[in-house]
């Protein structure tokens, strides 16, 4: 009975070890690394030099001028219509009478309202 009581000890002890569990992970923050002062500026580079200007290329020929075109013809003048005969003159009506002692009153129409 006593190895019994080993042997079941020492087989509890395996499966609690074989047991799965969650790992236990500490994340440790990276460290910061703090910039110190600036040091003094360096000196100013030399200029570089000008590069060379090219030359002028040549000029092109000139192009020949085009032929002018033709003038077209000259179209033909209308016929021209004839004039018209001259109607009769009519005849001179007869002297008006002369009137006797009646006369005629214009009225001069009323003057239009002002605003």
């Amino acid at each position: 009975m006593n190895r019994s009581l080993v042997l079941l000890a020492l087989i509890s002890t395996f499966g609690l070890v074989a047991c799965d569990r969650e790992p236990v992970v500490v994340n440790t923050p990276p460290a910061v690394a703090v910039p110190g002062p600036a040091g003094p500026a360096g000196e100013t580079g030399a200029t570089g030099s000008s590069g060379a200007t090219g030359s002028t290329g040549l000029q092109g020929d000139t192009g020949s001028q085009g032929s002018t075109g033709s003038t077209g013809d000259t179209g033909a003048t209308g016929s021209t219509g004839s004039t018209g005969d001259t109607g009769a003159t009519g005849d001179t009506g007869e002297t008006g009478k002369t009137g006797g002692s009646t006369r005629v009153i214009v009225v001069p129409p009323p003057p239009a309202p002002t605003n």
